[in-house]
């Protein structure tokens, strides 16, 4: 199984407008750490994709590629 944590981000955050400053700021991370993900340096914890997911409106396992839903 592919991990698609980048790629769904990229999406979730195109369809929404936002850049990675505004995500940042509405999830309580930094910038630089939506760039790490983005770039696929870094994966987010656990707490960063429940805030992800509930900000998004999505499921965890959408996020990490476990479901197309």
């Amino acid at each position: 199984m592919e991990i698609l944590v980048a790629e769904r981000i990229r999406e979730l955050m195109r369809e929404e407008g936002l850049n990675q400053v505004k995500l940042a700021e509405k999830i309580g991370c930094k910038q630089n750490t939506i760039s790490a993900w983005l770039l696929k340096k870094k994966e987010p914890c656990i707490a960063s994709l429940w805030a992800l997911a509930d900000y998004f409106g999505v499921t965890v396992d959408y996020i990490i590629g476990r479901s197309d839903q």
